[in-house]
């Protein structure tokens, strides 16, 4: 039976078969959740592997070998940047998160660890990405009734930690 969580922990920290990145479309190493992937992984291993797929649109996912993590894959998902939520934001956050589910299954992988995609440099409102982030997953869950999949949501911050906590427990 598939199940969803939050831990307070960094999401490179996590014994999953495939985690994901909150990456941009160029696939580059970034900052915050990205930047910390790429240094764990190994920066250049997972820049090459990146460089060699290209590019990923806003709203997709690709994957790549995990490298140096614990996790033996990476999904890279390409969230929107939040202009006002009339951009098609809510859309593409939600098929970010369900290519990335999408993806999992097609791989036969049974947990997937996941940031706050978007919810970082990409400036969406925290509230509205968990709400987003939970919804695609309820979905994916309920679609897939035979197929366990363990949905771990790993973030640092405690205010974002509470604000998720909350939502999933009056919400889902």
């Amino acid at each position: 039976m598939s199940k969803l969580e939050i831990k307070k922990t960094s999401v490179t920290k996590l014994d999953t078969d495939v985690i994901v990145n909150a990456a941009n479309e160029e696939l580059w190493e970034g900052g915050g959740v990205c930047g910390a992937i790429f240094r764990e992984a190994g920066s250049e291993e997972l820049t090459k592997s990146c460089d060699a797929i290209g590019g990923c649109k806003t709203g997709d996912a690709v994957i790549t070998p995990g490298f140096k993590l614990p996790a033996k894959y990476i999904i890279h998902a390409v969230g929107p940047r939040w202009t006002d939520g009339n951009h098609g934001e809510p859309g593409l956050l939600y098929s970010a998160y369900t290519q990335s589910l999408n993806l999992a299954k097609e791989k036969k992988l049974h947990s997937i660890g996941f940031p706050l995609i978007s919810a970082g440099i990409f400036g969406y409102p925290v509230d509205k990405a968990w709400r987003v982030a939970f919804q695609a997953c309820d979905d994916f869950i309920r679609k897939n009734p035979d197929y366990d999949l363990k949905i771990i949501f790993a973030v640092l911050d405690d205010m974002i930690l509470n604000i998720g906590e909350q939502i999933i427990l009056n919400e889902f």
